[in-house]
């Protein structure tokens, strides 16, 4: 016999019911709500507890978390509460506001109501956060054939749904030039109106290192608007882990959650993102969760928030308040924009001189794929032989690459210096040469 849904998930439904959100959840998304135990209450004694405040399990001397010195000599410019303390569900807010900040900033187009984005443990935590609330078993996720192998862990292994592929790039082309946005038209056809249908679009795409241009960028928002106006319900998931890292003047210079955030009524955008890539702390784990969709309310989002903090607290409880407190005091300096610029320059730097090797090569059974943006390219390996390759560079050339499947090697130019670059391309064509000549 099922249980009984609690009376606090219940009326997070009826405050989501008819809308896009409301019907997009999963299972799971239906029966998860932020409940009124300790961290709500907390959060309420934080603010009307002015003489005793004995709610939350942490140690402190005179209102401060204690805290071993020899750690917080490492911290010294922060406080111990911005250090040591737990930090809230969603995330400090004013990190939240911050990065809300920067993201109007980085995508000017955006002018839909947006919820204000929600703090995660990184990216992965995000996408399994977008997994748990509106994917269930056997619900279909479209993501381009060439994709980030986690979201397999992610979608299938954990929430037992079904991964469906489209082509990110036409197959009959040797040498394709764009997206191939009529195979992925084709698989939202076979989506029935009513039904449900999410989609990955990861760009600057990992592994290939392409970002849609201003052109294909119109006819992919074209192509989901047209399957939302037959009913179908599309959640449009944006893994922006790479963005801004744009190279190419032709490229659409923002997230495509921009244009998508108002699109229709049956589209919910979500837009995950973090400090991750855009500012160089891979190993903060400091990601966001933002939602937009054309009709969505405040209550909505807060009903929604609720949900993913729900999700947060069944899971990791919260996220690193130290990475957190880190983060936005670098965010609040007067040096952030011009330190991620000279960044910025230096990665543009290594796509240059990437550019002026592999452009017009594709000897050896090798043939590069679009790339224009991120960490990557990807080489198109002939005859299935990608992983023959990986284990030749790697045991006799000394060059660690990675194989994704039979025919694609993924090499990551952004931890290369640009004088390196024309002798490692050097050694991959050669050891290609070879294992054709076999």
């Amino acid at each position: 016999m099922a249980a009984a849904m609690d009376e606090l998930a219940r009326s997070l439904n009826e405050r989501l019911e008819g809308c896009v959100v409301g019907n997009a959840l999963s299972d799971l998304g239906r029966r998860m709500y932020f409940p009124k135990g300790v961290v709500a209450q907390t959060a309420e004694a934080a603010e009307h507890a002015h003489r005793f405040d004995v709610t939350v399990g942490i140690a402190a001397t005179d209102g401060e978390p204690m805290y071993l010195p020899s750690v917080g000599g490492l911290v010294a410019e922060l406080s111990p509460h911005e250090a040591f303390a737990y930090a809230p569900t969603a995330g400090l807010p004013p990190l939240r506001r911050a990065w809300q900040d920067a993201m109007l900033v980085k995508n000017p187009s955006l002018r839909a109501r947006v919820s204000l984005p929600l703090v995660t443990s990184g990216l992965t935590h995000a996408i399994l956060l977008v997994s748990d609330l509106f994917i269930g078993e056997g619900d279909v996720v479209l993501v381009p054939d060439l994709f980030w192998g986690n979201y397999r862990l992610i979608f299938v292994e954990r929430s037992r749904a079904q991964l469906g592929t489209f082509p990110l790039f036409p197959l009959h082309q040797s040498q394709p030039r764009g997206m191939d946005l009529p195979g992925l038209d084709h698989q939202l056809g076979a989506v029935e109106s009513g039904r449900k249908a999410a989609i990955i679009l990861n760009f600057p795409n990992n592994p290939s290192g392409h970002s849609p241009r201003k052109q294909e960028a119109g006819e992919l928002v074209a192509c989901l608007k047209r399957h939302a106006e037959r009913g179908v319900i599309v959640v449009a998931v944006c893994d922006d882990a790479y963005t801004g890292l744009f190279y190419e003047s032709d490229v659409f210079p923002e997230s495509v959650f921009a244009p998508l955030a108002d699109l229709h009524e049956n589209l919910l955008a979500i837009k995950i993102d973090g400090a991750t890539k855009e500012n160089y702390a891979w190993g903060f784990r400091v990601g966001f969760i933002t939602f937009a969709g054309l009709g969505l309310q405040a209550d909505h989002f807060a009903a929604l928030e609720s949900k993913v903090m729900g999700a947060v607290r069944s899971s990791i409880s919260n996220s690193s308040r130290l990475a957190q407190s880190i983060m936005l005091k670098a965010m609040q300096s007067t040096d952030f924009e011009e330190e991620r610029r000279v960044n910025f320059a230096l990665m543009a730097d290594r796509y240059a001189a990437v550019r002026e090797v592999v452009d017009g090569r594709g000897e050896a059974g090798l043939q590069p794929l679009p790339f224009n943006s991120g960490y990557f390219l990807t080489l198109r390996v002939d005859g299935g032989k990608a992983e023959a390759l990986r284990s030749r560079l790697l045991h006799e050339r000394g060059i660690g690459t990675i194989s994704v499947g039979d025919d694609h090697l993924r090499v990551a130019y952004s931890a290369i210096r640009p004088s390196d670059i024309p002798a490692l391309f050097d050694e991959i064509f050669s050891a290609a040469s070879d294992l054709s000549g076999q």
